[in-house]
């Protein structure tokens, strides 16, 4: 027996939830969110995807002769440990991972200064890619952050697993207040007691970086301080895709923050709403699954991009597997994608009743295409693709797009 779920109904139930200004409502903003923000062809787009930015740190930091550098010998050993050669987390993960056991001693050929070095490298590379600005101020980001900017009793707390500055751009082009845990002015540093405690004013927005920022250093005493003076001084920037056991691990920003998720989500009737995520990352899963499971009164959901499934060579094959697995088990995480849904556990194309009025602002999200020789009617909802999610926010509100230009 096949399902359906009705498109226009879990809809209108997102634009109701997110209409209250009591409930803890909370976004998850992750890697394919910056392929959203338009671009002309030739600069598109903004910020690579890891595929893409795999390359070209891997194209920056590759020996031009034939005799191989550090890099290469790296690249050889993630292939020999049957890592991901392709995805430069994995590679700055493996990397970390020895430098942890290098100290003292020298591991694969590489020495603790090899290995400091070739982080140093690589981060520089990816920092390089990631300094960008948004190219204006009706970028999906904007249109958040301007949601965002309605008072409300329960201030919003933003998640990213983004390196880059495009949500702070995006506030503070709207003069929008918000915290990341950091305080100070030259050298801010991490006040892991304002982020536990909530000793925030609650008109500002929470902004948790949970992999860490292009703006985030490291002094060789492993204090963490944010700046946007430093960049020559030596200290390393602070970006983690991977857990990681630091020493003092409890001060550090990044267990603070997986904890700050864990208590958001942990909340009576907190909602969760992820876009750009991929769920590839295990220890966020456990985190996101772990906390829906102590709280069944909270809800996770995850806008996916594109469709559940693709065809290739006449098999049909899982685009977000991990998601799929988590949703099927958990009633209170919902993955949306754009043609199909698992909602309380069961999966079922979207189907839309009848035509939509042109007064309800859902035809740019909500979409019908038409039977063809080779398919059926398909019934679509594209607030995965973030560009529309944003269309969607700003419908809820509204603005002055006068006054955005003014900024």
């Amino acid at each position: 027996m096949k399902h359906f779920h009705d498109s226009l109904k879990h809809i209108k139930f997102l634009r109701q939830t997110l209409s209250q200004d009591k409930k803890p409502l909370g976004f998850f903003i992750s890697a394919g969110c910056p392929l959203a923000v338009n671009m002309p062809s030739d600069k598109w787009p903004l910020i690579p995807d890891v595929a893409k930015l795999t390359q070209f740190v891997t194209e920056e930091l590759r020996s031009k002769t034939l005799v191989k550098n550090n890099f290469d010998n790296l690249i050889d050993e993630v292939t020999l440990s049957e890592k991901d050669k392709n995805n430069i987390e994995d590679i700055l993960s493996f990397l970390r991972g020895l430098k942890e056991v290098s100290v003292g001693n020298s591991v694969r050929g590489f020495n603790n200064n090899d290995l400091i070095a070739l982080e140093k490298d690589i981060c520089s590379k990816i920092v390089e890619k990631l300094e960008v600005n948004l190219p204006d101020k009706d970028t999906p980001y904007h249109k958040l952050a301007q949601w965002i900017s309605i008072d409300r009793e329960k201030p919003i707390e933003v998640f990213t697993t983004n390196y880059d500055l495009l949500l702070e751009e995006a506030f503070e082009d709207l003069s929008i207040p918000y915290f990341d845990g950091f305080v100070g002015s030259r050298q801010s540093f991490f006040d892991l007691r304002a982020v536990e405690d909530n000793l925030i004013p609650k008109h500002w927005t929470r902004l948790w970086k949970i992999h860490g920022s292009i703006n985030w250093f490291q002094k060789g005493n492993k204090e963490v301080y944010r700046s946007s003076m430093s960049k020559n001084n030596g200290d390393s920037y602070l970006i983690y895709p991977s857990h990681l056991k630091y020493e003092q691990s409890r001060k550090m920003p990044y267990l603070a923050l997986i904890d700050q998720l864990s208590r958001f989500i942990r909340q009576p009737n907190s909602l969760l709403i992820i876009s750009g995520y991929s769920f590839n990352d295990q220890h966020l899963n456990d985190t996101i699954i772990n906390a829906l499971r102590a709280n069944p009164n909270s809800m996770a959901i995850a806008l996916l991009f594109d469709t559940l499934t693709y065809e290739k060579d006449g098999t049909t094959i899982e685009r977000y597997p991990e998601a799929v697995k988590r949703a099927e088990r958990r009633n209170n995480l919902a993955i949306w994608a754009y043609d199909e849904a698992i909602i309380g556990t069961a999966r079922g194309k979207w189907k839309t009743p009848f035509e939509m009025e042109d007064e309800d602002n859902l035809a740019s999200c909500i979409q019908k295409e038409p039977a063809s020789e080779d398919s059926d009617e398909k019934h679509l909802l594209k607030l995965g693709d973030f560009g529309k999610l944003g269309d969607f926010l700003q419908a809820l509100i509204g603005y002055n797009q006068t006054k955005l230009d003014e900024k």
